[in-house]
């Protein structure tokens, strides 16, 4: 698995964040302990810790210093979830009903509120400004992306532009924050810190070019979910966009993509449509640029064994299939 192969070196670490992040979402509130844990229990890569504490690898690495970042990152990224699986109305999310689809809206939206004042209180902990600005900043974005990915749902002829916005904010800016936060909670000088925060931010848009790719091709006993779930909700991926401007049949497509009550049948359509248009191997050569790009700031880097992690989780991205 990802985690187990490519995050090797801070295995030990991330089980310590593990631990944390257990006694940091309780709550006096039964249910709302209950919530917290489910979401907890269904698992996750945690990307944004592993990053946090991959990056702090290259100065003053402190796992003291770095846990309540470590923490802070992936209670902000899975109150995100828990507030898309409403937006959504997501059923299931890494093969586990959602928090939605068990107590309802009302309890994940809550929910999601008290996993992100938690961060807050983490973040606190730090004297350096810059952490909770850019935390902030970036919190401010990841609404924003969803607020412009809610107001286009169901909209054909969308621009490329429009999805890199998106997508930049919901995922990248939040992966980019990870690594760069990383190098300042470690000390790190201004030029570590510049290559930690680019190396991020190109690998979270390659890394969800990617997941976009997956939601359309993968199988939906390994991703989690069914696959399709963008079209059904009425999300347009950089596949679909390309596919529209590109396919022979781009009237059914456009058709199916503005239908908001698709049928299994029409999902299945589209997909097609958009794998006969070659709207995947498009979207696999942007990521494959970006991932190019990520990789390039690693020269700008010390030289440490973490580089070469760095690269490998880089070289991963470009052949995931969860």
């Amino acid at each position: 698995m990802f985690e187990h192969t490519l995050f090797r070196e801070i295995r030990k670490d991330l089980k310590q964040v593990e631990k944390e992040l257990n006694k940091y979402v309780e709550a006096p509130n039964e249910m709302l302990a209950e919530t917290s844990a489910h979401l907890l229990q269904a698992g996750g890569k945690r990307l944004r810790p592993a990053f946090a504490l991959l990056a702090g690898k290259f100065h003053d690495y402190s796992l003291d210093e770095l846990m309540p970042l470590a923490v802070a990152l992936e209670l902000i990224h899975m109150a995100s979830l828990v507030h898309d699986d409403v937006v959504d109305a997501s059923l299931t999310r890494r093969g586990r009903p959602t928090v939605r689809a068990q107590w309802g809206n009302r309890v994940s939206i809550h929910t999601g509120d008290y996993l992100f004042a938690k961060s807050l209180i983490l973040i606190s902990h730090y004297q350096d400004p810059r952490v909770a600005q850019v935390l902030s900043r970036v919190s401010v974005q990841m609404c924003q992306g969803e607020i412009q990915q809610i107001a286009t749902a169901f909209q054909p002829h969308q621009d490329i532009r429009d999805y890199f916005y998106r997508i930049k904010r919901k995922t990248a800016l939040l992966i980019s924050a990870s690594c760069q936060l990383g190098g300042v909670v470690s000390g790190a000088p201004d030029h570590v810190i510049r290559a930690l925060t680019l190396y991020g931010y190109y690998l979270g848009m390659a890394f969800q070019v990617t997941d976009d790719i997956l939601d359309l091709v993968a199988d939906e006993r390994v991703l989690g979910k069914p696959v399709g779930s963008d079209l059904r909700q009425g999300i347009i991926t950089l596949p679909v966009i390309y596919a529209e401007k590109n396919s022979e049949h781009r009237d059914v497509l456009i058709k199916i993509i503005s239908h908001q009550d698709k049928g299994e049948g029409e999902v299945l359509e589209a997909i097609e449509l958009v794998k006969e248009s070659g709207g995947i191997d498009y979207a696999f050569s942007i990521s494959r640029k970006y991932l190019e790009k990520a990789k390039g700031q690693l020269a700008l880097l010390p030289n440490v064994g973490t580089k070469k992690t760095l690269g490998k989780i880089a070289d991963f991205i470009n052949i995931r299939r969860y």
